[in-house]
């Protein structure tokens, strides 16, 4: 399965433990970012600390035509998709 992790979160936030291969466009920068994320493979899958702003990430590249989906927390992430 190919896919692209986002993690939302701060740099700091970021930096402090993330999910391997996972690239950190933090949550006010996704409007400005749009089209770098449209060249991502599909589908994007979104994380952050606890969901919140994986959330509203996913709402708004959802509205912009983006196939993504919210995964939560970038711990669960990291779990979910170790061996995909």
């Amino acid at each position: 399965m190919s896919k692209s992790i986002v993690d939302v979160r701060s740099p700091l936030e970021f930096n402090h433990g993330h999910v391997k291969g996972s690239i950190n466009i933090p949550l006010p920068e996704i409007p400005s970012r749009l089209e770098e994320i449209k060249e991502l493979p599909p589908p994007v899958v979104l994380c952050c600390a606890s969901g919140n702003r994986s959330g509203q990430a996913a709402t708004f590249l959802s509205g912009n035509g983006i196939s993504c989906l919210n995964g939560g927390s970038w711990i669960d992430v990291e779990y979910k998709y170790q061996n995909i």
